[in-house]
């Protein structure tokens, strides 16, 4: 085992750590859109809203990650449109994220008692009030710990957009191994790295979680 490589690497690695952080956090603010908009939508009484965001819902999530990543820069080309690496890679992860955290939201929406929404009618409140005022700050407590999960779980799909030849982390380790042929020690520097991302993500969101809780 080589280890003077992987301390030697840690600089380099970073870099690409630092685009990986990036593109998570951006992802997961456009999924987080995209999962609000097609939650309301599926909870909507309009049935061609609610059968689009079903569909959307459906299909991102009965496909697998790394072929929606294919379709938007290998196959949007073929069309015109070249979009590149680092965009599609937020698109990507954002738009197959906001389908799962549309069911995340929607299933915090329904677990707000009934009670709720009457007594706010009952004081004069409109709909959309109900729903901004009284439902959605509800509901978002639910909702962290399964967002947390959603969000580290993003941590780690992100190494994905490695094979559209975005340099993150992952890719920035295989450049190195290319020319070193020492694949242990840079994975295993990656994974520490990953690691890393995802323990500091998680303490972030027990302290909101806890934070939230103590406002109660």
């Amino acid at each position: 085992m080589d280890f003077q490589l992987m301390i030697d690497s840690i600089p380099v690695l970073l870099k690409g750590a630092w685009i990986t952080v990036t593109v998570t956090i951006i992802s997961m603010a456009l999924g987080l859109f995209l999962g609000m908009g097609a939650a309301l939508a599926k909870l909507s009484n309009v049935k061609i809203v609610r059968w689009v965001a079903t569909q959307y819902i459906d299909i991102v999530r009965g496909t697998p990650l790394l072929v929606q990543l294919f379709l938007i820069y290998y196959g949007l080309p073929q069309i015109g449109l070249t979009i590149d690496p680092f965009p599609s890679a937020v698109l990507g992860l954002g738009i197959n994220t906001g389908a799962y955290v549309a069911e995340v939201i929607r299933s915090g929406i329904q677990a707000v008692e009934k009670g709720q929404r009457e007594a706010a009618f009952a004081l004069g409140l409109s709909s959309s009030q109900t729903m901004r005022l009284i439902i959605l700050p509800q509901a978002f407590k639910i909702i962290i710990p399964p967002l947390g999960n959603q969000f580290i779980l993003l941590i780690k799909d992100s190494s994905l957009v490695s094979t559209i030849t975005l340099v993150e982390l992952t890719r920035t380790a295989q450049r190195i191994i290319s020319t070193t042929y020492k694949p242990i020690e840079l994975y295993i520097a990656a994974a520490v790295l990953y690691y890393i991302a995802s323990l500091l993500a998680t303490k972030l969101i027990n302290r909101l979680e806890k934070k939230v809780r103590a406002s109660e």
